[in-house]
């Protein structure tokens, strides 16, 4: 590919910062406060707002209910607008209250699978109004010990509570299903892969799609494997980047295995470049989900976004005339070796050039860091104690 059209595909690039990922987070155990971290969703729009003047690739912010939530929808949106951004993804809190203890939508209870469809409700009605086409949902739903509920009663509460959710979906707005192998149930989880995620998007309808997080998956999982599949028949909405060593870690993006991330998205590059899969390729929504829980949370949050850049420049580079001729041949060791160049090239020259071209500063870290912006909202915003991880 030439450098002129991996230049245009790197601009074409949009990365979705999360609201959640400017404040103070933290582990099971304990929450650190860092000096200048956003108290509020003003103030996380403000820094999300930030980041993308930084990076120029990252103009929409995802929100949490009832994280985010505030009185007037449409004001949070004009505050958005009027800082550079727009509201993303909203995003549904189904974990976080008492009553779903045994879980949301597939609690045993009648009612708390009532309150849970109405909140996911919710969200639609205010994506609608903020202008927002994605809904994501997670569900911590599962069991701790067996014989605790029926596994198949549970999937089938989780069926019909989706499908009334798809069906309030208005035309243009997707709904992307997250799933996780374990966490915070032990024994079993309601949507533990992506194939049972897959299953039920296929029954609800197109504009039902899985939401891969890169950090939900047990150790040595191929995901780009998965992600090829889900390509392959129009499923993959989208992901949380992040990265992981041992569960969900939730740390900088490409910060552990970079050739993951690289792999994963060299199955993108693909994707666009041929006819059977371009269409689910160009609407893929890119997002963060990150919980920086010792370090800053802007220079946390650019440097995660440069590796998705840095990691998508490389997988554009890739000879794919010599790795399918390779392959052709049945050339094992220089199939492999044609990728491997991808990985290895040095694309911070392409990646200065593209941002130099933006009127922006080469290394948007640096420049953060070089702003005195840090120490001013230290200043402004002080140490905001936490009382317990997100």
């Amino acid at each position: 590919m030439s450098e002129d059209l991996v230049l245009r595909r790197l601009r074409e690039l949009r990365i979705e910062t999360p609201s959640w990922g400017y404040g103070n987070s933290g582990t099971r155990f304990h929450v650190y406060p860092w000096p200048g971290a956003a108290r509020d969703v003003w103030e996380r729009i403000d820094d999300a707002a930030l980041v993308h003047a930084l990076t120029g690739c990252c103009p929409t912010v995802a929100v949490h209910i009832p994280w985010d939530a505030v009185p007037d929808w449409q004001a949070l949106g004009r505050y958005a607008e009027e800082r550079g951004i727009a509201i993303g993804a909203i995003n549904a809190n189904l974990f976080q209250d008492d009553d779903y203890r045994l879980g949301s939508l597939c609690n045993p209870s009648a009612a708390v699978r009532r309150m849970a469809v109405d909140h996911c409700l919710e969200c639609i009605d205010i994506a609608g109004r903020l202008g927002s086409g994605i809904f994501t949902v997670w569900l911590a739903d599962g069991t701790n010990y067996s014989g605790q509920d029926s596994l198949r009663a549970r999937h089938r509460r989780l069926e019909q509570g989706l499908e009334e959710v798809y069906a309030a979906l208005p035309a243009g707005m997707r709904m992307l299903v997250e799933y996780k192998f374990f966490e915070p149930a032990f024994y079993s989880t309601d949507l533990p892969d992506w194939g049972t995620v897959a299953l039920l998007c296929g029954r609800l309808g197109p504009a039902a799609q899985v939401l891969v997080d890169t950090g939900h998956h047990p150790q040595g999982t191929n995901i780009e494997q998965i992600v090829a599949m889900l390509l392959e028949h129009g499923l993959l909405g989208g992901f949380h980047f992040n990265d992981r060593k041992y569960a969900d870690d939730d740390l900088i993006v490409g910060s552990v295995d970079p050739f993951a991330l690289f792999r994963i998205m060299f199955e993108i590059a693909s994707a666009l470049d041929d006819p059977a899969t371009a269409r689910t390729a160009e609407a893929i929504a890119f997002m963060i989900d990150q919980s920086h829980n010792i370090e800053g949370k802007i220079d946390a949050m650019i440097q995660s976004v440069m590796n998705i850049q840095t990691a998508y420049a490389k997988a554009l580079l890739v000879d794919t005339e010599r790795l399918e001729a390779a392959r052709g041949d049945g050339d094992v060791l220089g199939a492999h070796r044609v990728l491997v160049e991808g990985f290895e090239a040095d694309v911070r020259p392409l990646l200065a050039r593209l941002r130099e071209e933006q009127g922006l500063d080469a290394d948007p870290v640096a420049a953060f860091r070089a702003s005195g912006h840090a120490e001013r909202l230290a200043a402004e915003r002080g140490v905001t104690a936490a009382e317990s991880a997100y």
